[in-house]
């Protein structure tokens, strides 16, 4: 562990982001065909460890219920559009076309319709329908308040998703969430995130959660560094987690917490990376806004953006560069790591002689 004097009262540990490291190749190739990207949490196998952001530019239940069907996992956001509007079809246009300048405040009037429960309903029931594993997710501030409508719709997977999320809440204006107790009760696997530190990730190991998600998430929409200087070397934060979950692993006598990078994930290379520093799977959400058949458009933004207090975000224009599938597994018709990430998550595991996730999490990496 490197720190650096900042000055003479304060030090600081040198910290990396995905930019500032590479995967070595081995001394042993393998062949793309024979390499699995699959991944199972609790009960649930995937195909894919690709899991979609809950944001309204990314999901849609339908764009939830497509990714699901490429062996993915869609995750709704409970909070958005499509659990305070019957159809947010127009809504979503007129956010495409907002002024710039306009955005925030256009937005926040936008998601100040209240949540309805019979919608949080619907749209589950829709997804379920359609024979995929179904994802919501609720902020911690919204997580006790609709907890109960979320799975008694039927719910396979329950995020507890926020920009920081403790095991240990302390508020003298409300009762926190105790996320223990919570999780203890459910008869869901439950994914709660974001942390970034090793010590964090243990406390949210021990709640009983599924999965922990590393980050902050909303990496392209948000300004969370610029409001509150906020930020999360993703490297170096995944590699600090995944220490948490072997050492959880041994405390805990055999019990495996997942690791999910949850932010800086805008390309392919950045995908490999994060599960080369150790995590399991990855959280996205850029990379999938830029799909035609998004929500979004080519548009993206995050709850951050519509926080009626402190907006943390903002609606950024990134532009598509195909469908979903696509974007999942090609044909890429670009050389920027937008297109084809399976495939490049794929081409990278064969290069360097790894033909399962769990081992790819050995490969050596170089910092730059």
């Amino acid at each position: 562990m490197t720190e650096i004097e900042i000055g003479r009262a304060k030090r600081g540990r040198r910290a990396y982001a995905f930019d500032d490291i590479a995967i070595v190749p081995s001394r042993r190739t393998r062949d793309p065909e024979e390499v699995s990207v699959a991944w199972q949490i609790d009960a649930y196998r995937f195909e894919l460890p690709i899991l979609a952001a809950p944001m309204d530019s990314v999901m849609s239940p339908e764009t939830a219920v497509a990714l699901g069907q490429h062996g993915g996992l869609g995750v709704l956001d409970l909070e958005g559009l499509w659990t305070r509007y019957e159809d947010p079809t127009d809504l979503l246009a007129q956010i495409r076309t907002l002024d710039p300048q306009a955005a925030i405040g256009r937005l926040q009037e936008i998601y100040a319709e209240p949540i309805k429960a019979e919608l949080i309903t619907a749209r589950l029931k829709q997804m379920r329908e359609a024979g995929i594993t179904v994802a919501g997710s609720l902020s911690p501030q919204r997580t006790k308040e609709f907890a109960k409508v979320v799975v008694d719709a039927g719910v396979d997977m329950f995020v507890i998703r926020g920009t920081t999320v403790s095991a240990e809440h302390v508020s003298g204006q409300a009762e926190p969430l105790n996320l223990k107790e919570f999780i203890y009760e459910l008869d869901v696997p439950v994914i709660v995130g974001g942390c970034a530190t090793y010590q964090a990730a243990l406390h949210l190991m021990r709640t009983g959660a599924a999965g922990v998600l590393v980050g902050f998430g909303g990496g392209a929409a948000h300004t969370t560094r610029t409001v509150l200087g906020l930020a999360v070397p993703m490297a170096s934060a995944v590699a600090d987690v995944a220490a948490a979950r072997r050492d959880y692993l041994d405390e805990s006598q055999g019990r495996y917490v997942h690791v999910i990078a949850d932010g800086s994930i805008g390309r392919s290379g950045d995908l490999t990376k994060a599960i080369a520093c150790g995590a399991d799977a990855v959280m996205i959400g850029s990379p999938l806004a830029r799909a035609t058949d998004a929500p979004g458009q080519g548009f993206h933004w995050g709850s951050e953006a519509w926080h009626a207090e402190l907006p943390r975000g903002q609606r950024v224009e990134i532009g598509t560069v195909g469908t979903l599938e696509e974007i999942l597994f090609g044909p890429s018709r670009v050389a920027d790591g937008t297109m084809n990430l399976v495939g490049a998550l794929r081409r990278a595991m064969a290069t360097t002689g790894y033909t399962e996730l769990k081992e790819f999490q050995r490969v050596e990496v170089v910092v730059q």
